[in-house]
């Protein structure tokens, strides 16, 4: 039987911690006594650098359920991006297939054996979806319609209403960490990955405790962040936006010259236009153009450390 981990980031997840542990340490029990996964399977909870009891509450379980509950102390708070990228490849070496999602619990971990049924039918990759939005207020609703939509028009690949609550196989997870990238936006590098895909579908829960690690803030930073790290074409909408006020440039021109010539202008005025707009213009083209090449770098040189990791508790068998 394949041996199952389930990662999951914390950051002040205090009042979060024991109900997670629980309820995923009941997953485990379930899909055990069902013959799924091995009895050896274990939840991996990784402390991003908490300023609360979050890691103390790690620990506990861990002395509590040595077997089931293991934790990994990064040395900072790296996002929550990094820390589970520092969850999964940890647990590469510890098991057969990951599954990943968040302390709050808001998704639905009973489709996790879903998750697992579609990983013995073949799949490499099963993403989490959420059915609808109904429970989100209508600015967030249609914020994040307008973030799909977004993205899809830069040419980042995304699935819908698709957050980071995913089964990954092995072999995933190691081709996964072929991606040396500093600034990481999983759910749009994990459809890069390929293999064979499938989703399953939930609803959204409420938080029970504690508040959200994502304010608007953090949304926004994080949708900047996926589209400058998978794509190169908000820097090509600059380069054709220089085109367009050359074109604009041509036609201010030829309007200039009419005006001159029928002595409908003030001395000095043609030249003054003609300069402005045709060397903003040549500008942009010039920042588009050069700008292609600094994003393919960009893109391919990026080695800073993205996580250090501080310490690991996990099981001695």
């Amino acid at each position: 039987m394949d041996k199952l981990a389930i990662v999951v980031p914390c950051y002040n997840e205090e009042p979060m911690l024991k109900i997670s542990s629980e309820a995923l340490r009941g997953v485990l029990d379930d899909l055990v006594a069902k013959g799924k996964i091995s009895p050896d399977s274990f939840v991996l909870f990784v402390n991003d650098g908490s300023k609360d009891r979050t890691w103390d509450l790690i620990e506990e379980e861990h002395k509590l359920y040595p077997k089931q509950v293991c934790g990994v102390k990064l040395a900072g708070n790296v996002g929550h991006q990094y820390a589970l990228t520092a969850g999964l490849l940890t647990a590469k070496d510890m098991s057969d297939v990951t599954v990943s999602i968040d302390a709050d619990l808001q998704d639905d971990v009973a489709v996790i054996e879903e998750m697992i049924d579609k990983f013995h039918a073949g799949c490499d990759i099963v993403y989490g979806v959420r059915r609808e939005r109904k429970t989100d207020t209508f600015f967030k609703r249609t914020t994040a319609q307008g973030f799909y939509k977004m993205m899809d028009m830069m040419g980042v690949k995304t699935i819908y209403n698709h957050a980071d609550f995913r089964l990954m196989s092995k072999r995933a997870v190691e081709q996964f960490s072929q991606y040396k990238e500093t600034n990481l936006y999983l759910r749009g590098m994990m459809p890069l990955i390929g293999y064979q895909t499938d989703s399953v579908y939930y609803d959204r829960k409420e938080r029970v405790a504690g508040e959200s690690k994502y304010p608007l803030k953090k949304m926004l930073a994080l949708a900047f962040n996926g589209i400058s790290s998978l794509s190169v074409k908000p820097i090509t909408l600059i380069l054709g936006l220089g085109l367009l006020i050359i074109g604009i440039s041509v036609l201010a021109a030829l309007y200039a010259l009419i005006s001159y010539f029928t002595g409908h202008v003030v001395p000095g005025w043609t030249s003054l236009i003609l300069s402005i707009w045709f060397l903003g213009g040549l500008q942009l083209l010039a920042i588009g153009l050069v700008g292609q090449y600094i994003g393919k770098i960009y893109i391919e040189v990026k080695h800073r450390p993205r996580y250090n990791i501080e310490k690991i508790l996990q099981s001695e068998e």
